[in-house]
């Protein structure tokens, strides 16, 4: 039995399967793809090799340019010709601008020149069989350059290894005999401990200081809550480097000595000594404001600490500072429940920002811009969140000393990301997995923006009547959709002409620039949101909601995210952030367009024909390459709630509704993957421990064969706490049927290792 295979699913999709014959276009789950005519009566639709005879010309429903940025900087995107993979970091040499090295996430040092096109990427140090990367927040973590490379040729990497039963934290030190980067060799250990079987809270930066001492910082071990007991564990008997940032003195000892004036340095207990400063979560990444010549910085310590379901935070780290964890989460007592905590002794942070209506967000943290091309930047905090994708500026009111925040991608171009990296000249990049880079750039005032403010302006609906989709549209449904609070959908693609669509190997598609999906939600007949997903001209996506007003005539673009009441419920419509930290790079952006979503029958209304979709979509020439095979030999999802295996049916609503968060390189926490393709044993989730808190039931797993009410992938899914919730965003209401199914799934799991004929 299959448990499990991932895509974005989030996305604009609705499914009709072979059920939905004699009732037009609507299938029993959520989706209702309208078929009825116009007159809610539905349509007899005949069974026919192919639902379309040609493609339809698309000369009005095309991404236009993004809407331009109100910041007075802006993210753009360098490098795109470099393979970088899964970037984590990059550094230059000291006193060297020439070249960016590169620190990917599987254990590759990669180097590439900032000038001469197209900047061929050399391969300067592979320890790929060293890395063991959890699958979630494991890997090649951090890498620093010794201030005096030239003469030493040291660089240090921080990463894991071991095994996914002992899991090893390591700093070592490799050396460029040539001194220049090349052929790094004669590795030498500098410090390592054990980890925590879980996949997260690894922490593994690594940078020199203005004193010219490495630091590193390094996680709480994982899970949720401070479940291992180490964010306050400096006075026990035993301390560890969990939970720390770590300095040492690298020139002298061996393999170190320690700073005479560290706060534990006179101490005789192990593992004391090195500590600087505790009481964190995941200080995943940490810099400092050492600045350039004449544009000096202060020397402070900044540091990105990642909350737990509440709060993130940014900390100004000192020597011997306790910055509260798990007494307090940001400025707020923890768990959220408890009130006057004790803050005797701790440090708030300079500045904490929620995670909203449970949508997940993870602070990578970023540094202060002392560059010389964007002069209103200069002093600035730039952070990046790599769950939400967003970017802030951060400063301080100099009148109330109160933090002052600015986004400045509010209009697109987010990522994964993974650090944010200085050049020898000052300026700033940010890494991002997906191989992005992206520089931080001067915003020009920007001209009045032509963005579509309304439905009717946007090319893709008849501006006669917004209700009617324009005639370049192609309909589309999905085997296996996400719940949407039991919203019907209408799902249409609009393709440019004469651009076709390219299937991935893992059957994911890939779509041309230019590409806009729409899809429309309705509750109870009446039309609630429209939600535009444009690939733009710079090869990323936006996405863009757009509120239907009360008398259905037309819907008006939403700037941000908004609740409001519908009927009996409350909807949600989600920022542009949102949108693209659900349709995420580590998913391919577009969810629910691949083969085994869309390898089912639909009902095309315009020709009264139920017909299969891949052959549809193949017959008039959607595709830029055979498919390899009729659809009944290509992958094919089940309806959740539909008949068939209950194991595949599970995996099929596992798929939709959490695989594009769960899978490798997604931004869901821990090592899980719920993609449809992932054999049970291979998920990380069967009979294991959660990494994120237990939500208070005893013995919980993941998944816990033969007990639901143990299962924290059933339990999340049932529960009403937005801040537990799964999926994460807009949704507020129990998928009672698509719950049923996963709950009956996992009664009938008896072991991990189901057969194919299991349950």
């Amino acid at each position: 039995m299959r448990l499990g295979a991932t895509i974005f699913s989030l996305g604009l999709v609705a499914v009709v399967g072979a059920s939905a014959l004699g009732a037009g276009c609507s299938n029993s789950d959520e989706a209702k793809d309208r078929g009825d005519g116009g007159d809610g009566g539905p349509i007899q639709a005949d069974p026919a090799p192919y639902g379309l005879d040609t493609r339809p010309s698309n000369t009005t429903c095309k991404a236009p340019a993004r809407p331009p940025s109100t910041a007075s900087v802006k993210l753009q995107q360098v490098f795109a010709n470099v393979d970088v993979g899964n970037p984590m970091m990059m550094a230059q040499l000291p006193g060297d601008g020439s070249r960016w090295f590169v620190a990917e996430r599987n254990g590759k040092i990669l180097s590439f020149p900032v000038q001469n096109p197209p900047n061929t990427p050399r391969e300067d140090l592979n320890i790929e069989n060293q890395i063991t990367d959890l699958g979630s927040e494991g890997g090649l973590l951090g890498l620093a350059f010794h201030p005096k490379f030239a003469q030493n040729g040291f660089v240090y990497l921080s990463y894991t290894t071991g095994t996914d039963e002992a899991i090893v934290s390591t700093i070592k030190r490799f050396t460029s005999a040539a001194k220049n980067g090349t052929a790094f060799a004669a590795q030498s250990d500098v410090l390592s401990f054990n980890q925590e079987r879980a996949g997260n809270h690894k922490g593994g930066c690594v940078q020199f200081g203005p004193d010219g001492f490495l630091y590193a910082s390094f996680g709480d071990g994982g899970g949720g809550g401070d479940q291992f007991k180490h964010g306050q564990d400096t006075n026990t008997a035993t301390p560890s480097w969990f939970a720390k940032v770590l300095r040492i003195d690298i020139d002298h000892g061996n393999p170190y000595a320690i700073p005479s004036d560290n706060p534990f340095a006179n101490d005789t207990t192990e593992k004391k000594k090195e500590i600087y400063a505790h009481g964190f979560r995941n200080p995943f990444r940490f810099s400092f404001d050492i600045g350039k010549p004449g544009r000096e910085g202060t020397g402070e310590l900044w540091l990105g600490d990642v909350g737990q379901d509440n709060w993130e935070e940014i900390d100004k780290v000192r020597k011997g500072g306790n910055y509260g964890w798990s007494i307090k989460e940001g400025t707020h007592c923890f768990p959220p429940n408890t009130t006057n905590c004790s803050s005797a002794g701790l440090i708030d942070p300079v500045y904490d920002y929620p995670q909203p209506n449970g949508n997940a967000r993870a602070v990578t943290g970023g540094r202060v811009y002392r560059g010389k091309a964007i002069p209103e930047l200069v002093g600035k905090y730039v952070f990046a969140d790599s769950s939400s994708g967003e970017v802030w500026t951060l400063s301080f009111d100099p009148t109330t000393g109160k933090p002052v925040i600015v986004k400045i991608n509010d209009s697109g171009t987010g990522g994964t990301f993974t650090s944010v990296a200085e050049d020898a000249d000052g300026e700033l990049y940010l890494t991002a997995l997906g191989n992005k880079i992206y520089k931080v750039v001067p915003n020009v005032k920007p001209p009045a923006s032509t963005f579509p403010q309304k439905l009717s302006q946007t090319g893709c609906v008849d501006p006669a009547n917004p209700q009617n989709p324009a005639s370049g549209l192609i309909p589309y449904g999905v085997n296996s959709p996400l719940w949407s609070d039991g919203a019907e959908k209408e799902r249409y693609v609009a393709l440019p002409d004469n651009e076709k669509i390219h299937v991935n190997a893992d059957g994911d598609f890939d779509l041309p620039k230019g590409t806009v999906l729409v899809k429309t939600f309705s509750i109870g007949g009446k039309r609630i949101e429209t939600r535009l997903f444009m690939r733009h001209d710079d090869g990323d996506w936006g996405g863009y909601s757009y509120e239907w007003n009360d008398e259905q005539t037309d819907a008006t673009l939403l700037a941000s995210n908004k609740s409001k009441p519908v009927g009996s419920q409350t909807w949600y419509y989600p920022s542009r952030s949102d949108c693209v930290s659900c349709h995420s790079t580590a998913a391919g952006r577009s969810l629910g367009l691949e083969l085994g979503q869309l390898n089912g029958d639909f009902v095309y209304v315009s020709t009264k024909r139920l017909s299969n979709q891949l052959a549809t979509f193949d017959h008039i020439g959607l595709f830029d390459a055979p498919l390899g095979g009729a659809p009944e030999t290509l992958a094919k999802f089940p309806k959740p709630t539909g008949d068939g295996n209950l194991g595949d049916r599970a995996s099929a609503y596992l798929h939709a509704n959490c695989s594009f968060c769960h899978r490798p390189n997604g931004i869901g926490g821990g090592g899980t993957d719920f993609r449809y393709a992932t054999t049970l044993p291979n998920r990380k989730a069967c009979n294991a421990n959660p990494e994120n808190g237990n939500m208070g039931i005893t013995g919980a797993k993941i998944i816990a064969p033969g007990a639901p009410e143990k299962s924290l992938v059933s339990v999340r899914v049932h529960t009403l706490d937005t801040s537990k919730r799964m999926p994460p965003l807009a949704t507020s209401l129990v998928d009672d049927q698509g719950s049923k199914v996963l709950d009956d799934w996992i009664r009938a799991l008896t072991s991990c290792t189901p057969t194919d004929a299991g349950p």
